[in-house]
């Protein structure tokens, strides 16, 4: 049997006013995992814990033979990408110099990669604009160029298709279709429904 991509163990956190995971354990398998669930559920927060830019309150995780500590928090998030769609903190650089400052914090994403489906989404007259000046759904084709060339073990994805057009869509449909056949690297999406057409190695149900 195939070592999973991540393990999460006994993993708990909440918030003051709500416990979110309790003791939640899982296994991510190579290929397209899908995390689902209504609004509130904790789809976000998930991902973010996975990742390990929120704390968890106990449990472990480990990625690609880094368990998450203090002391090995940057070898594992280096495994893990994970950037927040809605964040403002790129609002003065450009595209171009986003891929340079993720291709830093991951080691093994493909700047040549993301330039090429950057393209492919219509990006490269806009590479030289700074986020600033980008639309919701441009700013989101960046992130996911970045993404698909991250390299990384886990790719995680919230909500991949907002604010997307109907050919870039189509686009990331057919780059997740690829990964589901990846036999050694796991992408994690968050949303309301399963992706159309893509095949999924596993599906985490956070209710409604």
């Amino acid at each position: 049997m195939t070592a999973p991509v991540l393990h999460a163990s006994k993993l708990c956190f909440g918030y003051p006013q709500r416990s979110l995971f309790t003791d939640w354990t899982c296994a991510l398998p190579a290929g397209v995992t899908l995390i689902q669930g209504g609004e509130g559920t904790g789809k976000t927060t998930l991902l973010r814990l996975l990742s390990g830019e929120l704390a968890m309150q106990s449990g472990t995780l480990r990625c690609a033979g880094v368990t998450l500590n203090p002391s090995t928090r940057k070898a594992y998030q280096e495994q893990v990408f994970c950037t927040d769609p809605r964040s403002e903190a790129f609002e003065a650089i450009t595209p171009l110099q986003f891929f340079s400052q993720m291709a830093q914090r991951y080691p093994r994403l493909d700047i040549a990669l993301a330039v090429e489906l950057a393209d492919e989404l219509a990006l490269t007259p806009h590479l030289e604009k700074t986020f600033f000046m980008l639309s919701t759904g441009t700013k989101r084709k960046v992130w996911l160029a970045t993404a698909f060339a991250s390299g990384a073990a886990v790719t995680l994805l919230d909500e991949p298709f907002a604010a997307l057009d109907k050919t870039s869509i189509g686009l990331v449909i057919a780059l997740l279709q690829e990964a589901a056949q990846h036999p050694t690297r796991a992408w994690v999406i968050a949303d309301y429904a399963p992706p159309q057409g893509v095949p999924l190695a596993l599906t985490i149900d956070l209710g409604d």
